[in-house]
């Protein structure tokens, strides 16, 4: 294990630095710094090397976490990133992004601030692209089958590594401009800048992955075409239908969803000259939603300068610890305070939209009650309505389901009851040869359950393909828990 008594002297869990928010608002570099690797080293040692570690469990990339943490604590960075590559491809995605539920599965966590697991995790990674231990790692051989892959983001570009380093020609359909999906387009570069994803992408590149950028598929190019040209082919295009909000005042011009903000703003950074684009410079904002999507977009307004933003959420603001019905190693439902919560602005809970109102047909306020649960459900309380004045509304409400695309029309692959993409236990559709992996078989989700996944369906693609396999499968398509005993 790394220090045998480091969960005794180091008690006190610290965690990454963040910029100062005068100065971070100020531009779109990523709010976290690197931490000094002293500290970094020591709240390593906290880990205790379980007999049981319960982290592998509410992981479900089922990472090594307390193999890596000894590493890190005996400063053997290249030993580190070779665990860590072991069971995930992108930590430096999940480093950033995800939030961590192996963190609420640590058995220091019982009686003590849990290790900081996902600081060890991204500290690892960029010590690795730092001093170039991260290099391409293409098969010895190429076994002669074909995969096609549809969507790059995490899901498919885990498939696609897997696949592509195990000996089939890979080649990856995005219908961007630019490969990674949210990653890059989704994900303001404040929380994850995109150098984490080129470099992945160049990675890939060299080791054989093939890349097919602004091809949308189901127009510019058939799914049965796919089916025909390829030996299989793997949907990961993401859950993306966004969930509306059909209240009155719904057509007024600033009520839009929360990515038909981000993508402009991500694009705009980016260098691109963007038409007609939504900006919060001196407007009043209010977010409808109180997840990431929401913060990504209360970031962004300010830093466009917005004059102020205003966070609804219907429900009641969770609790500060664990409730008694969320029992470790449970992922638990806490109040939260991200990057962009610090940044400034109102969140109000316990608030229910009524209607969205405006004059001319231009947005100028957001009529709320406050919720009331009658029977269960969730109902706007007669007599509590007032009007929060807002130009611009966006609605951060969560995602229904995949896109279909012609994907039944064309190869008769089935949506579930909950607009997923349908599929068996070995992540098939029910159409020969067509897997399905990522958040358009499971619904919206943690990218590390993307991952999972993509690595999981790749090791069903190759069995497909050769009759055996040695990939390994992480998770199964009907495993949707999260750190459960």
């Amino acid at each position: 294990m790394a220090d045998p008594r480091g969960f005794l002297k180091v008690r006190q869990r610290e965690t990454q630095p963040r910029r100062p928010v005068p100065v971070r608002i100020m531009d779109w570099k990523e709010v976290y710094e690197a931490q000094e690797k002293g500290t970094l080293k020591a709240q390593a040692g906290r880990c205790m090397d379980c007999g049981v570690p319960f982290c592998h469990q509410g992981c479900p990339l089922g990472n090594l976490i307390p193999e890596w943490n000894d590493l890190m604590w005996r400063d053997k960075g290249d030993e580190a990133i070779e665990r860590l590559h072991a069971t995930n491809n992108f930590p430096e995605f999940t480093g950033r992004l995800c939030p961590a539920p192996c963190e609420a599965s640590c058995v220091l966590g019982i009686n003590q601030p849990a290790v900081t697991i996902k600081q060890v995790e991204v500290s690892i990674i960029d010590e690795a692209w730092d001093n170039g231990w991260v290099n391409p790692l293409p098969p010895a051989r190429l076994t002669g089958k074909t995969v096609a892959v549809v969507g790059s983001g995490p899901a498919g570009l885990a498939v696609a590594q897997q696949l592509t380093r195990v000996g089939h020609t890979v080649a990856v359909y995005e219908r961007d401009d630019k490969i990674g999906g949210l990653l890059r387009y989704g994900i303001p570069d404040f929380k994850m800048e995109k150098e984490q994803v080129d470099r992945r992408v160049e990675q890939m590149k060299a080791e054989g992955t093939r890349f097919r950028t602004g091809v949308s598929v189901g127009t510019d190019v058939t799914w049965e075409q796919l089916r025909r040209r390829y030996d299989a082919v793997v949907v990961c295009t993401g859950a993306t239908v966004p969930r509306d909000l059909p209240i009155p005042g719904r057509d007024l011009d600033g009520v839009h969803f929360a990515m038909d903000y981000l993508v402009p703003a991500n694009r705009a950074v980016a260098g691109e000259t963007i038409e007609n684009q939504i900006n919060a410079h001196g407007k009043h904002v209010v977010i409808l939603g109180g997840g990431d999507t929401g913060a990504d977009c209360l970031g962004t307004a300010h830093r466009h300068g917005a004059a102020s933003v205003t966070t609804l959420a219907i429900g009641k603001q969770p609790p500060a610890e664990r409730a008694s019905h969320q029992p470790w190693p449970t992922f638990p439902t806490l109040f939260e305070v991200a990057s962009a919560h610090e940044e400034g602005g109102e969140r109000t809970y316990l608030a229910s939209t009524v209607e969205f109102v405006g004059e001319n047909g231009r947005l100028t306020g957001v009529k709320v009650a406050e919720t009331e649960f009658v029977d269960g459900k969730r109902l706007p309380k007669a007599g509590t309505e007032r009007i929060i004045p807002a130009d611009l509304v966006f609605l951060s409400l969560g995602f229904t389901g995949a896109e279909p695309a012609g994907i039944t029309e064309q190869v008769s692959a089935e949506f579930d009851g909950r607009g997923n993409v349908a599929r068996d236990g070995y992540y098939m559709t029910n159409t020969e040869g067509v897997f399905v992996a990522g958040d358009a078989g499971r619904g919206q989700s943690l990218i590390v359950w993307a991952i999972a996944e993509g690595r999981a369906a790749a090791a069903a693609v190759d069995k497909y393909l050769m009759g055996s396999t040695i990939l390994p499968a992480p998770v199964a398509p009907t495993d949707r828990a999260i750190a459960v005993l």
